[in-house]
């Protein structure tokens, strides 16, 4: 899998973002990691990459693209786009100082994708707590596995539409903080402006994403839902001040998002091209 390894540090060398970007494609993806998301809308379906959590905002196929044709030349209809969606997302949490997981391998891709599984599955960032864990718990994750998978929101930005809510009518914000967001995200317009997640290290993969949530410097309501008076206060307060217990979480948690109902054996195919079905 050098192969992956090297396109993704490439990627992620000539913009960090990107790193986050492909760790959200593999989220995105694993409410099944059947590499249903990559698909582009044919006369017989409409793809997930017009579903509202991922429209205008979901990146990094170029990225994808690339490793699939790499290695298309080396090893031709071996490696399914599901697969290499699982591991340039571990590649890219380890390149921005994030831990290592084992990707269990043998995924197969899908011959069709949902619109509507992708709207109705994907967690909104407007979610309360209860619904967070309902939603999670959905796919079969606990609620410390919810907690853990959220800290992903340590890298990557998220554009105002998302939170301005939170920071015009919220008062659990940190004050500075809203001052700051509000200046680059106006009360109408410019929905699309871009602001990090984790506005202490927004490049490096580590526990300062739940150090502000303790702070109350969670840029979304969902993420802010997290340490709010509830039941996972406890949690992110063990991981702001435990990075090393929030990493093997993490990591454990990545592997079971990564095994999430995937296509095996004779299900799917092997796609040798990401963007459609052989």
């Amino acid at each position: 899998m050098y192969t992956i390894k090297n396109a993704v540090a490439n990627a992620v060398t000539n913009e960090r973002r990107m790193g986050a970007s492909l760790l959200r494609l593999h989220f995105h993806d694993c409410f099944g990691c059947d590499g249903s998301v990559l698909l582009d809308d044919t006369s017989d379906f409409t793809g997930e990459k017009s579903a509202k959590p991922n429209s205008n905002s979901l990146r990094g196929f170029d990225v994808i693209d690339k490793i699939k044709s790499q290695i298309e030349k080396l090893c031709p209809e071996i490696v399914s786009c599901a697969d290499i969606v699982a591991v340039a997302a571990r590649d890219s949490v380890v390149l921005l100082g994030g831990p290592s997981w084992t990707v269990e391998l043998g995924r197969r891709d899908s011959t069709t994708a949902s619109l509507d599984t992708a709207n109705s599955d994907i967690p909104s960032p407007l979610l309360d707590l209860n619904d967070l864990i309902t939603n999670f718990a959905n796919k079969g994750f606990t609620a410390k596995e919810m907690v853990a998978l959220s800290g992903g929101h340590t890298i990557g930005k998220a554009q105002c539409t998302t939170f301005r809510q939170r920071v015009y009518n919220e008062t659990n914000i940190d004050s500075s903080l809203a001052t700051s967001l509000k200046s680059n995200c106006p009360s109408t317009g410019g929905d699309d402006t871009l602001s990090s997640l984790d506005a202490t290290t927004p490049v490096l993969f580590d526990n300062h994403f739940y150090k502000n949530l303790v702070n109350n410097k969670g840029i979304l309501h969902s993420d802010q839902q997290l340490y709010s008076g509830g039941s996972t206060d406890s949690q992110v307060k063990t991981y702001s001040t435990n990075p090393i217990t929030f990493d093997a979480d993490f990591a454990k948690a990545m592997v079971k998002l990564g095994n999430l109902s995937p296509l095996t054996g004779t299900n799917g195919q092997i796609r040798t091209n990401c963007r459609k079905i052989n």
